[in-house]
């Protein structure tokens, strides 16, 4: 496990090419997010996303969010509609994660056996720059394992994980706080799916 120390308002473009060149092999990146310490691997790769669940002790069953550095890298792994589109243009960068119909470059491991994916563009700049840099969304699963408390910092994901995470990039604390809000539009409209930090009411109307 390799601890890369990086600004968390100007990420260290040393640390984040570091931490790409395990990505693109496969590797299992931690890194902080505007909530809490996430978990990254290239969404594509089935190899990289077993790895994941297998440091998590995740069950297969449940899908992995993504992560994205602008709305129109999202695109790359996720179907748009017009009320998904105005819902990231209001509140990304942010803590809304939004779950649509999947592309099929999406590995189906990550899927939870359905053909949705969640995914948002965080506020944090570190975590934007990962995924700007490797040129892809990443995954954003939280940086525990299953059962165990979540990351709010570097030292907090090595005490969680004796194996299975290959770097770390330490940007300090995070804020921690409720989770990203987690929401879904369907054919009878939009459906809160976890409540978190965006204000479902604020959710409704910027549809409106």
């Amino acid at each position: 496990m390799i601890k890369l120390i990086t600004p968390a308002d100007m990420p260290d473009v040393a640390a984040i090419a570091s931490a790409v060149d395990a990505l693109r092999g496969g590797g299992v990146v931690a890194y902080p997010t505007d909530t809490l310490y996430g978990l990254a691997v290239d969404p594509r790769r089935e190899d990289a996303t077993e790895r994941l669940y297998a440091a998590k002790g995740r069950d297969a069953s449940v899908a992995m969010p993504l992560i994205a550095s602008t709305v129109e890298q999202a695109k790359d792994v996720a179907v748009f509609g017009e009320r998904e589109l105005r819902l990231a243009l209001a509140f990304w960068p942010g803590p809304l994660t939004i779950v649509m119909p999947a592309r099929a470059v999406v590995a189906r491991s990550i899927l939870g056996g359905g053909t949705t994916v969640a995914v948002r563009v965080p506020s944090h700049a570190v975590a934007r720059a990962l995924c700007a840099t490797f040129g892809f969304p990443l995954t954003a699963t939280s940086a525990n394992r299953c059962g165990r408390p979540p990351a709010a910092s570097a030292a907090d994901v090595v005490n969680g994980f004796v194996t299975g995470i290959d770097v770390i990039l330490d940007g300090g604390l995070v804020p921690g706080g409720p989770p990203s809000t987690i929401v879904e539009i369907g054919a009878a409209g939009p459906r809160l799916v976890r409540s978190g930090a965006v204000a479902w009411e604020r959710v409704l109307e910027s549809l409106e």
